[in-house]
């Protein structure tokens, strides 16, 4: 008998950009690349190396596409930010769920990219993506909601 099993993992966001007095200014869902440094990070976890896990969130003005051996943001946009929550979420708890908050004054620019990691500074990217830009003015506050998703197929 020939079993074979493909595991699969994805990653979408969803970017939603809100004025001062609450109105959305932009909204969008975009798919994401796991990066090598990110699969290497959950394989590690899985035989108990000490690493830390997922914790914040960045954003940033590079346009270079997403690529596996990408390692940090192209031109990160000020100061990564802790993630507001994360969620295991699923009918079979096959996805994990970061949320982040971008306040007003925090990632303020032409946003062109994410990447969530596991330190404020340094650390390991699980993920990154690239987006046509996202105006977020100094008043303006960013929402990601990003959903990544392990599957066998």
């Amino acid at each position: 008998m020939n079993l074979q099993e493909q595991t699969k993992m994805c990653g979408d966001v969803s970017i939603v950009l809100q004025r001062a007095d609450g109105s959305i200014k932009d909204s969008r869902q975009i798919q994401n690349l796991v990066v090598n440094a990110g699969l290497a990070y959950i394989i590690s976890r899985m035989v108990g190396t000490a690493k830390n896990v997922m914790s914040h969130m960045a954003v940033g003005s590079g346009t270079a596409a997403a690529a596996a051996g990408n390692t940090a943001l192209g031109s990160q946009l000020g100061s990564r930010v802790s993630l507001d929550s994360t969620t295991i979420a699923g009918s079979n708890n096959e996805k994990v769920v970061y949320v982040a908050t971008f306040g007003a004054g925090v990632g303020t620019g032409a946003v062109s990219e994410a990447g969530v990691f596991n330190a404020g500074t340094s650390g390991d990217m699980l993920c990154r993506t690239t987006f046509g830009v996202v105006n977020k003015a100094v008043d303006d506050t960013m929402q990601i909601t990003w959903t990544i998703t392990l599957s066998a197929t």
